[in-house]
């Protein structure tokens, strides 16, 4: 296949540096807000939505290996994104679906990736949802792109796979 256009370009490096500058800046702000001797959550929108400042050492969820959980995940990271810059090249031209979805996965692996590097105590998550005792696990930016991002990509190749006549 041809390497995409300028215009996909264009929209698949300014995406992972919207996510990349999003991601950084909202978890310096949570980071300096929500850490000086706050050990509960600070409510937004009732109890259903707070912000919450936790460090995840593991991946998503909350998914853990042990004690070399941080070297684990930083490799599978990189690995990723390779795989994840190979399918980009890969992309048609115009296919700004697939350009689109690829870009936020990297971008929030990106995001996600800058704090493991940057120290020991894991990913800054923030944002926490749900209601009661029944909650989501606490996540950032980062983790909203990947997920949307994975949503669209499984589209866009359901979609592909149907032009393809595949199903």
């Amino acid at each position: 296949m041809e390497r995409s256009s300028k215009a996909d370009a264009v929209v698949f490096w300014g995406v992972i540096a919207t996510v990349v500058i999003s991601d950084v800046i909202t978890k310096w702000i949570a980071y300096n807000t929500l850490s000086h001797g706050v050990a509960f959550p600070r409510e937004v929108i009732g109890e259903t939505v707070r912000f919450w400042l936790v460090y995840n050492r593991g991946a998503a969820f909350g998914i853990h290996v042990g004690e070399y959980s941080r070297w684990v995940f930083l490799a599978l990271t990189i690995a990723a994104l390779v795989i994840l810059g190979r399918l980009y090249r890969q992309t048609r031209p115009g296919d700004t679906m697939r350009t689109l979805s690829l870009a936020l996965v990297c971008g929030g692996a990106i995001g996600n990736l800058i704090d493991r590097v940057r120290w020991e105590r894991g990913v800054v998550d923030f944002i926490d949802v749900g209601i009661g005792t029944m909650r989501w696990p606490v996540f950032n930016v980062a983790d909203m792109a990947v997920t949307a991002g994975a949503i669209v990509l499984a589209l866009s190749l359901w979609k592909e796979e149907q032009r393809e006549g595949g199903g």
